[in-house]
Formats: structure tokens, sequence, C-alpha cells
């Protein structure tokens, strides 16, 4: 199977250094460029459509957008405009967010699980252009309708780590986005799922925890044990790199980011790395 390799530039990264960051991705011929939206950071759309302004042919991903801190409609609306704006570049996930984050700003649900359900069943209705009266638990939308919604059918990935929220994505979202936990055997559950549950295509990103050059093996032991994961992650060289994504291929993922540790020394040649080395290994 063909896959799409990416990398993510983590939100710790200045913003000012975002620009030379998505130029050198799209100049090396990246698949996928990840961007998170981690509070209190940057704001995950702002940095997307600057990102996607700066260049060419780099996808551009936003994994996650926490549902609790935007209304549906301005997600729509900003979705909608960036689609048109960059057709076929653009990949959105939304999802729960962290919820101490969501507390500290006062929106936290009672029921997360909830609010994802009724907010991808109204995001999925705006996108594609229906006029939406909704009166749920949390999505209240009163003859709400976009002006200019996308002109092709715009991909809602959702993001989940719980088995309900993974089962309400693999039934309602075009995609499942699996964080850096993910097992190859996580994967492939995924994979059956959305096949029994999907009433169309459902792509399966996976978040990769990776870590290249000096100190490599020390850098990912030490973010695996501040996540509280083990054997998960991959330390080495450009082919030891790739045996891993190829691992996660096989199991059913249709794209893989590698996830830089956060003390990487220079996240630009992790970029540079996967492009130029990890790229040319993998199908």
């Amino acid at each position: 199977m063909t896959i799409s390799l990416g990398a993510v530039l983590r939100p710790q990264l200045p913003p000012e250094r975002l620009r030379s960051a998505v130029r050198l991705a799209d100049e090396e011929g990246l698949d996928e460029l990840w961007l998170w939206e981690d509070c209190f950071l940057q704001g995950g759309l702002t940095a997307a459509a600057a990102a996607l302004a700066w260049t060419d042919r780099v996808r551009i991903g936003v994994g996650l957008l926490p549902v609790p801190l935007r209304n549906v409609a301005l997600t729509a609306m900003e979705t909608a405009a960036l689609h048109r704006m960059f057709p076929g570049r653009v990949s959105l996930a939304i999802g729960h967010g962290v919820q101490d984050w969501m507390a500290q700003v006062g929106a936290r649900p009672d029921s997360p699980l909830t609010l994802l359900g009724e907010y991808t069943t109204a995001l999925r209705a705006l996108l594609n252009g229906e006029r939406v009266t909704s009166k749920g638990t949390y999505v209240t939308l009163d003859d709400v309708a976009l002006g200019w919604p996308p002109q092709t059918r715009a991909e809602i990935l959702v993001g989940g780590i719980g088995p309900r929220t993974l089962r309400l994505a693999t039934r309602i979202a075009d995609g499942t986005v699996l964080n850096e936990s993910a097992t190859p055997e996580r994967v492939r559950e995924i994979r059956a799922a959305a096949e029994k549950q999907s009433t169309g295509p459902h792509r399966v990103v996976v978040y990769l925890v990776a870590a290249t050059g000096e100190d490599a093996h020390a850098r990912l032991a030490r973010e695996l044990d501040t996540l509280g994961l083990t054997g998960v992650g991959v330390a080495g060289d450009a082919a030891t790199v790739a045996a891993e994504v190829r691992r996660y291929a096989d199991a059913g993922a249709d794209t893989v980011v590698l996830l830089p540790t956060p003390d990487d020394p220079d996240p630009e040649g992790f970029l540079r790395f996967t492009a130029r080395e990890v790229r040319p290994l993998v199908p």
C-alpha cells in the first residue's frame, strides 16, 4: 500500500520560526506537515492558514481542534475558507481537547462524548452546504448555512484515545487520528472497525514518536517515560525509522506522522530527515 508520511512541527516552536520551517518542509517534498493547537501556545487555524499561504504543495494538518473551545459555526466558516483557498491541501481533526485545559477556560463539558457527536454531525452538515437547525445538549443552530461552503467534500477527522470516542470516529467521521500511544495492533483494530461501520473511505492517521541523531535513544526514553508509555516509538537512523513506519502501514495506517521529541535540538532538521531520508524508504 502507498502511505503518506508526515511530521509534526510542535507548537513549542516560536511562531516567528514557522515560516522558515514550513517552507523547508515544502521544498524538501514532505507529504504532510501537522500542527497542534495546544493551549495556550499557537492557534491551530491561524498557524495553518499562514503555513498554507507560505507553501505551494505540502498538505497541512491540524491535529486537533478542541471542540469545547470553538463554536461549530466558526469552525465551519474557517474550515470552509481554507478548503476554498487551498483545495486539496487541508487536513483538520477535531476532538475533546485536554480536559484540564478546557476547565481552565470554563469550557469543560459534562459529557465530552455527547458534545463531540453533536459537533461532528453539525460540522459535517454545514461543510456539505446544508442549512442546519439543531437543538442538542451542546450544539444549537437556528437556520445556519455557510455562504461559502467548500467546493468539494471537506474531510473531517476525529482524534481520540478512549474506545467510545474511537467508535464514534469510525462511525461518523471521515478518518481517525491516533496519538502516540497507538500500537500497530490498535491501528488494526481501528481499520477493522472502520471497514464494518464507515459508509465511505476512512483514513487512519497515526502519530509515531521518533528520534534520530545524537542521544536519540535517550531522548525517546525520556519522552516515553514522561508520557507513561512503553512499547511504542522509534529511535535510530532512517532505515530504522522507516522500518517502524512500514509496520504501521502494514497494520492499516494511511498516514504516519513522525513526532519529534520536545527536546529535539533541530526541529527543522527533523523535517529534512523525514522528507529526505525516511520518505524514500517507505512505499
